[in-house]
């Protein structure tokens, strides 16, 4: 199934049903006086985040949902059916937004998480609500009123602990597979990443944490190079940004530590929020240059960068240095949830 972040829908709660006029017509009870029982309310429409729903593809062929609308009151007080509430399921990490007025309705972060997106109508009153001392034989009623209709904007934004940041062909989706059982596809060319992926890393018993993957970014994908930050969105919810470097392109011409700052400019353009959050250095394939040249490399790119904050050595290929990695983001991330 094709990878969909981002949908639009419709929703329109049922209408309040009308309220009756009637009379009681018996025998032996003269005067009867009025019995039109209140219309019922109609249907609200609520969004639920539902786990197992890993894109908002579903929205891409079904974009209205009506939820019913109430029945008309009877005779003898008698009360119209209300419309029967409508549940939308949706992926956890949706957020909802109002299209018209851009409000955000609702964030649904948790499995189980509801949120009304259009109420019902109120059902409209018999004419019995309406009898009074001057006025015992009423006959007008409620019509009920109609219920809300929204247009909605739809985003999910993947719930993840550590985000992966880097270029095309930093090797984040070889760094998944290493740590975790994801297998996201892996080639040599760029952009072999479309879509993100989630990966579940374990450290020992009980420990573990998800790890997303994001197509790789490239200096200008503000202004829409490349796949452009439409995945960025993804890692605002994360604790900790892992920033990959190759540090032995395919292309010999290429400047790892140019590229790393356009792409912190990239990331800065897009969330500044984003940009401060705690970012760790990564470097990676090691594999790909002897042990001496390497550790100069890896020297040289961090000395460049004045990069005070942790950095790790890593091989993706080979995982050396990556349960090192693991262990610490587990650490990091334990001491940051208490």
């Amino acid at each position: 199934m094709k990878f969909y972040d981002e949908a639009a829908l419709k929703v329109q709660a049922g209408n309040g049903g009308r309220g009756s006029t009637s009379f009681r017509r018996e025998k032996f009870i003269p005067f009867g006086g009025p019995d039109g029982g209140d219309g019922g309310h109609g249907g609200s429409v609520y969004l639920r985040a539902k786990e197992g729903i890993n894109t908002l593809a579903d929205f891409r062929i079904s974009r209205t949902y009506k939820a019913p609308h109430g029945e008309p009151g009877g005779a003898r007080d008698c009360t119209g059916a209300c419309g029967d509430d409508l549940y939308v399921a949706v992926p956890v990490g949706t957020v909802i937004q109002d299209v018209d007025t851009e409000e955000i309705i609702g964030d649904l972060t948790q499995a189980g998480q509801t949120v009304m997106v259009a109420r019902g109508g109120k059902g409209g009153w018999g004419n019995t609500r309406f009898k009074s001392s001057t006025n015992r034989a009423p006959r007008q009623h409620g019509s009920g009123l109609p219920g809300e209709r929204r247009t909605l904007k739809l985003e999910m934004k993947l719930i993840a602990d550590v985000g992966l940041l880097g270029l095309p062909n930093a090797g984040k989706s070889t760094l998944i597979r290493a740590v975790s059982a994801a297998r996201p596809r892996v080639a040599d060319y760029p952009f072999t990443t479309l879509y993100p992926n989630l990966g579940v890393v374990a450290v020992g018993e009980h420990r573990s944490f998800v790890m997303a993957d994001i197509p790789g970014l490239i200096e200008g994908a503000a202004d829409g190079a490349g796949l452009g930050i439409r995945f960025l969105k993804h890692l605002q919810r994360t604790g900790l940004l892992l920033h990959l470097v190759d540090i032995a392109p395919p292309d010999p011409a290429a400047d790892s530590v140019k590229d790393a700052r356009a792409l912190i400019g990239e990331l800065k353009k897009f969330d500044t929020k984003l940009s401060r959050r705690e970012r760790w250095l990564v470097l990676n394939k090691l594999d790909l240059l002897p042990e001496a040249e390497a550790e100069a490399r890896c020297a040289e790119i961090v000395r460049r960068l004045r990069w005070k904050r942790p950095v790790f050595r890593i091989s993706g290929a080979t995982g050396r240095g990556t349960e090192a990695l693991s262990a610490s983001v587990m650490e990091y991330l334990e001491k940051n949830r208490k």
